[in-house]
């Protein structure tokens, strides 16, 4: 099923897991951790892609495994930066063989032990969207940013190559991580009156220890609120307690983006079934009344 089905007559809950190492794990390793996330009933499950292009295999079996041992339909990302238009084709052929319908694409930022020449064909995500649609019928979703990509001028002038994704078949955005809800709600707004109409789904990353908090700042400089900050200054050395901090923080994230008739919740899961059954208990009744 094309989650724009889904979309389209409720809003979703669903959940995003990465391919293991390869270096060191087996794809079949996550299988288990995606069985045990299914008690939550997710609407549909994201699998992530290098954005190198390599291992493309174990992110189409995973999202095979998902597409016929769960009741979740998943979610393939896409990331075209490193890849040509034959080695897009032949993706693409693959999905259509597993009968994979979702893809989320993306432009995806360059690898940082990355040699070779980036952006082969496509500079922007909304290129990957219109060629996809020459020759395959995908459901497609987009990237968006509630503080503005790092390279965009301004909020505006991201929002207006949001309007160029769903004028070229996005569905729906899910967006990058955040800490802040006001920024959410900012970009919504000013989303509406830019003609953008496609549900907007909040993802949200619960940070749960030291080195994850060290992680995501760097990797997604997303701003962390007074409160929060607070918090970690204060426990960052202890483990349990930042794991209680960082659980109830997305608990609380997530329970006011409800209240505000956000569309959906895409948590992302770090492949780690206890943070999300941690965070699941405590809004589970809230989920049920307005997700289901």
């Amino acid at each position: 099923m094309k989650i724009s089905e889904i979309l389209d007559k409720k809003k979703t809950f669903s959940l995003e897991v990465f391919p293991p190492n390869p270096q060191n794990s087996r794809i079949q390793d996550i299988f288990p951790t995606i069985d045990a996330l299914q008690k939550y009933n997710p609407d549909f499950v994201s699998v992530t892609f290098k954005s190198s292009g390599d291992h493309a295999q174990n992110t189409i079996d995973i999202a095979s495994y998902i597409k016929h041992n769960t009741n979740a339909e998943p979610l393939v990302h896409l990331t075209c930066g490193a890849l040509d238009k034959q080695d897009i084709d032949k993706v693409a052929e693959a999905l259509e063989k597993e009968e994979l319908e979702n893809v989320l694409a993306l432009r995806g930022d360059k690898p940082l032990d990355y040699d070779g020449d980036y952006l082969k064909c496509f500079q922007h995500a909304s290129e990957l969207m219109d060629y996809l649609k020459q020759s395959h019928n995908f459901c497609l979703a987009g990237a968006c940013y509630p503080e503005g990509h790092v390279e965009s001028d301004s909020l505006l002038d991201d929002l207006l190559k949001l309007k160029i994704k769903q004028d070229s078949g996005a569905s729906f955005f899910i967006t990058q991580l955040f800490y802040d809800n006001n920024y959410y709600y900012r970009l919504v707004r000013v989303a509406r009156n830019n003609g953008i109409t496609i549900p907007i789904i909040p993802g949200i990353m619960p940070l749960t220890s030291k080195t994850m908090f060290n992680k995501i700042m760097n990797m997604a400089g997303a701003s962390i609120p007074f409160e929060m900050r607070v918090l970690f200054d204060r426990f960052c050395e202890d483990k349990k307690a930042m794991y209680e901090i960082g659980i109830a923080y997305s608990v609380n994230q997530i329970l006011e983006l409800l209240a505000n008739d956000a569309d959906g919740i895409h948590l992302y899961t770090m492949n780690n079934a206890q943070v999300t059954n941690d965070i699941y208990s405590r809004i589970e009744n809230v989920i049920e009344r307005e997700l289901r």
